[in-house]
């Protein structure tokens, strides 16, 4: 068995014996409180978003704002009453990912919007960018690939699956590209996913190509514009 495959079954193993779900730290318990008053003095507090960002660029990539990096587990997004990027707090208590931390970075599409009649959930697209953790809050031009079709909570959730420039990610085309250089990375993502949120929860519908990103990015950039 070669090294990368041993590696994703111990990954796998992982994901199967770490207990799942998002929690909020809702206790009273001082030290929970002290948490977030931590986590809030080592971060920014929210990160801002330039109102002429693009959306698509000449070449046909697009911008991504970096929500949550790679390894991370603090569930950060953007706000869109002031469009800033903010750490999702509920009841004065952080969200945390009660599970492995993100497999990839997560990041979002600026003035993209997929309603709900258009397949989405009325929030900006959510991309899924490959590689080593990026800085929270930074735009970086990456390259849509592939799409991984979840249902959450019985809506439809669509992760588009992008690389970034200036990585040897960025070589890669389609989903079929994945599969053939990179073994296994497809299944880990499938498998975090199918899992994060606990039992039950959401689950993977399979993964659509390059074409069929390009399409939901249309339908976010229409649905923003009306």
């Amino acid at each position: 068995m070669n090294i990368l495959m041993t590696n994703l079954l111990m990954i796998i193993s992982l994901l199967l014996l770490n207990s799942c779900g998002i929690t909020y730290f809702s206790n009273n318990s001082n030290k929970i409180k002290t948490d977030l008053k931590d986590t809030l003095s080592r971060v920014k507090v929210s990160y801002d978003l330039p109102d002429d960002l693009l959306t698509v660029l000449k070449d046909g990539d697009v911008n991504v704002v970096i929500e949550i990096p790679t390894g991370t587990s603090e569930k950060w997004e953007l706000d869109k009453s002031d469009n800033k990027i903010k750490l999702e707090v509920n009841n004065s208590f952080p969200r945390i990912i009660d599970y492995l931390g993100y497999p990839c970075n997560y990041g979002m599409v600026p003035k993209t919007l997929l309603s709900k009649e258009s397949g989405g959930d009325n929030d900006p697209l959510d991309v899924l960018v490959l590689g080593d953790p990026l800085v929270r809050g930074s735009v970086v031009k990456c390259k849509l690939i592939g799409v991984l079709k979840l249902i959450d909570g019985g809506e439809k959730d669509y992760k588009l699956i992008a690389v970034k420039i200036d990585t040897p990610f960025y070589s890669l085309n389609s989903i079929k590209d994945i599969r053939k250089n990179y073994n296994g990375v497809l299944e880990i993502l499938e498998l975090w996913f199918d899992n994060y949120k606990g039992p039950n929860k959401s689950y993977s519908k399979g993964f659509e190509d390059r074409d069929y990103a390009y399409e939901i990015l249309n339908r976010g950039i229409n649905s923003f514009n009306r």
